[in-house]
Parts: C-alpha cells; sequence; structure tokens
C-alpha cells in the first residue's frame, strides 16, 4: 500500500493499455452518449469526424479504469473532488490502443484533514500513434502515513 508521502512531486507512473473495439464504442453510447457519430458506423463516415468515435466520456471511463488498475488500486486513496482541464485532443476510433500516465504536479498535506494529503496530477492517455487523445488535471485525497499532527 501506497501513501501520501510515496508519491513524490514528478513521480512519472506507467498506467498500462486498454485496446478499444467497434462494439465496445456503440454500445456505450447507446447508453450513455447516443450521437450518431459513437452509435452508427455507416452514418458516422458522412460526420465532421468521417467514421466512427468513442465518446469523450467512454474515452474518460477507460483511462479511469487504467487509473485505478494501474495506481490507485494500491494507494491509501481517500477519494477525488474533481478533474479540471479535461481535454480530448483526437477522437478514439475502432482499434486503437490506448496507454495511459499520471504524473504527480503538486504535492500537499490537506490544511483540513491532516490524515490525508492532496495530490494534483496531469493524467494523459494516447493511441497507438503516440498521439495525445486526453488530458485532464486530476486532485486526488491520499491516506498519509503519518497524520502530520506536531506532538
Amino acid at each position: 500500500m501506497r501513501f501520501f508521502e510515496d508519491l513524490p512531486v514528478g513521480m512519472s507512473i506507467d498506467l498500462g493499455t486498454v485496446s478499444v473495439g467497434e462494439n465496445d464504442i456503440v454500445e456505450f453510447a447507446r447508453r450513455y452518449d447516443p450521437q450518431i457519430f459513437h452509435v452508427d458506423p455507416i452514418a458516422a463516415k458522412s460526420s465532421v469526424f468521417g467514421g466512427l468515435i468513442a465518446s469523450g466520456v467512454h474515452t474518460l471511463a477507460l483511462y479511469m479504469r487504467l487509473f485505478v488498475d494501474g495506481l490507485i488500486i494500491d494507494v491509501a486513496s481517500l477519494g477525488s473532488p474533481g478533474i479540471d482541464e479535461l481535454r480530448w485532443s483526437q477522437p478514439v476510433r475502432p482499434g486503437d490502443t490506448l496507454g495511459g500516465s499520471y504524473t504527480v504536479l503538486s504535492a500537499r498535506p490537506s490544511k483540513s484533514r491532516p490524515e490525508c494529503g492532496v495530490l494534483v496530477g496531469r493524467g494523459q492517455a494516447f493511441n497507438q500513434n503516440g498521439q495525445l487523445v486526453l488530458s485532464m488535471s486530476v486532485v486526488n485525497l491520499v491516506g498519509r502515513r503519518t497524520s502530520g499532527a506536531q506532538h
């Protein structure tokens, strides 16, 4: 189990990869984001994207899975108050393989909760061609090994 103290500023973590199939894209979109370029491969060809693409929310969910499996599952995670600066730079298409990374940008003990620290990190996903498809600033609360209380 890793704690706040084990995640220093500058630390970069490879979160692994995930492949995206056409059925995955359509299934997710039918349920959560049924826009034509996410659910209909034929109609999507005449869209601005020239073909089927994954919903941005789907791309975020794929990154989240990589983030949890690659880092959070082994961290004293206390949740997250949010994500900032979420951007989708390139569409994700059927057959793409996404690789995720996370880099700690800042770390500070919580002022209101001495048992945790606040991490801000850059989350990114790239396709198999090295093109950035998603980036965001992720805020996480992480348990501290020590409470930070003065004795």
